[in-house]
């Protein structure tokens, strides 16, 4: 049987502080880990948002093209969004057509209802306007389509379309451009 030393009264269990320092790294390690997969998923899921949103804006652009003749030409995002709700038309005029996007499933810069404010404007999930252009200046645009994407998750752009009014993809700046028709 055993017996405790003469003098040494009974030993309480405790952890020793380089056990506890320990379990310490260990959790961060582990909540390190966590948050960064938890921080990619969150960017998987603005991408995926991104390109849906972009997919719907496309379609209603050719679904304007085929009730107005044309794509709506311009460069600057709040006609755009005019345009897609049926109060623009391909060269700046002011029309009554149908609604082509329900901008209540878009988020909005500049105004709470597009339908009432001008200068609304459709962003995307890092709060930066979608970028559209067509035939703008008309002089010299050979691209038969329109020029509809996202700055991504960098929000770097370099922002100048090729000549013809093409998008240039291989500028640094522009490495992960989201494009609505590529």
């Amino acid at each position: 049987m055993f017996s405790a030393p003469s003098g040494a009264g009974p030993r309480r269990a405790a952890f020793t502080l380089l056990e506890l320092l320990a379990v310490i790294a260990i959790i961060a390690v582990l909540a390190g880990i966590i948050l960064g997969v938890g921080r990619h998923a969150a960017e998987t899921g603005r991408v995926a948002r991104t390109r849906a949103e972009l997919a719907v804006l496309a379609a209603a652009l050719e679904d304007y093209q085929r009730a107005l003749g044309d794509y709506p030409q311009t460069d600057d995002a709040a006609q755009l969004l005019q345009s897609l709700i049926g109060r623009r038309g391909p060269r700046s005029a002011v029309i009554a057509a149908r609604v082509l996007i329900e901008a209540t499933r878009f988020r909005t810069a500049n105004a709470r209802d597009p339908f009432t404010e001008a200068s609304a404007v459709l962003i995307d999930p890092w709060d930066r306007p979608y970028r559209y252009a067509y035939k703008v200046p008309a002089a010299g645009w050979t691209n038969s389509s329109y020029v509809l994407y996202s700055a991504g998750p960098d929000g770097r752009d370099s922002g100048v379309l090729l000549p013809g009014g093409f998008p240039d993809v291989t500028a640094a700046g522009n490495a992960d451009n989201l494009h609505a028709n590529r």
